[in-house]
């Protein structure tokens, strides 16, 4: 968490001087911005170099060696992270077609189910689906949806870094609980790495992104981070043994994914009605609008950061009701 904290924060100062001796940056001010003036927009970088600074200090550290035992997830989740952050670069700087940012996103999600980082089991209805083609499918179809949740709340400074770390701090107490229950002995598992890093990367990036933000993360750091959310989630899953669960074991069983979902689920509202609206309309499904939720908060007499912190107040209603959901079935 600290390492992941100081490389993003450190990188996302380098990252912002070069793009703006270099120019990397679009001129033009979009009806949609919220930025009165030209500003970096590939804080992702910063990001995904806290990431991977992060693994690779961690991996020697003996706390981790149940997590680094089997290397496996580890590279398939940096292979499929390096794919997104660099769709997502690329898509900053030159505004690819949405289906070939589409196609990356599917990609770097396919990555990680054909590699084993996907749903092992999850109850429904006293139902175990468990297979891994349904696993595979369900799997990706979750990440793009989450990673593209995230990325189309990323419109007003400080949103998303804010909102991301209220709700993974929150699942790294719960991974962190969970861990605890399993394994009392050893509780450094890989959920709880990737949450302490996120949490590190957001924290890093948020001061730059403070209203008035110095830099953007783009959609590099926006797919990025709703990655490594929905990988933190699926990661989860697979410490639970479905043949051991009661009706009593149901909420730490399903929580993995519903706390992201709950966290998102306003955000999850707005792309599903961006997407209906824009296909109505003939547009593509990605096209850029300022009709979003954060959009609509303003327009109705918020401020900036009075829209920022709405959003903020919701994920920590959420994931703390959540949290205690399964801190009383502990107790219980």
């Amino acid at each position: 968490m600290g390492i992941a904290f100081v490389v993003t924060y450190l990188a996302t100062h380098l990252v912002r001087r070069a793009a703006v001796k270099y120019e990397i940056y679009p001129k033009a001010i979009r009806d949609r911005d919220s930025h009165s003036n030209p500003t970096p927009r590939i804080g992702g970088i910063a990001m995904f170099l806290g990431f991977l600074v992060s693994l690779a200090i961690a991996a020697p550290i003996g706390w981790f060696d149940v997590v680094f035992a089997d290397p496996g997830p580890i590279i398939a989740i940096s292979v499929a992270a390096l794919i997104i952050m660099v769709i997502g670069f690329l898509d900053d700087l030159y505004d690819l077609d949405w289906t070939l940012k589409l196609a990356g996103q599917f990609l770097a999600a396919g990555v990680l189910a054909w590699n084993g980082v996907q749903i092992v089991s999850l109850p429904i209805f006293g139902i175990t689906v468990g297979s891994f083609g349904v696993s595979f499918v369900v799997t990706v179809f979750l990440a793009v949806l989450i990673m593209n949740a995230v990325n189309f709340i990323d419109g007003l400074d400080g949103l998303v870094a804010g909102v991301v770390l209220i709700g993974t701090t929150v699942f790294f107490v719960y991974s962190y609980l969970l861990a605890q229950q399993i394994s009392p002995t050893n509780y450094f598992n890989l959920a709880t790495m990737l949450s302490a890093i996120v949490i590190g990367m957001c924290a890093g990036f948020l001061p730059h992104n403070w209203h008035v933000a110095k830099i953007f993360m783009g959609d590099s750091g926006a797919l990025l981070l709703g990655l490594l959310m929905t990988t933190s989630a699926l990661t989860v899953t697979g410490q639970i043994d479905p043949a051991s669960l009661n009706r009593d074991d149901l909420v730490p069983a399903v929580l993995p994914l519903i706390l992201p979902i709950s966290i998102l689920i306003l955000p999850l509202l707005d792309f599903a009605l961006a997407v209906v609206r824009r296909l109505a309309a003939g547009k593509s499904p990605f096209a850029a609008d300022r009709k979003h939720l954060h959009h609509r908060l303003q327009d109705f007499g918020h401020s900036h950061m009075g829209s920022v912190l709405v959003f903020y107040f919701w994920s920590i209603s959420v994931s703390v009701s959540c949290l205690l959901l399964f801190l009383t079935e502990i107790v219980w």
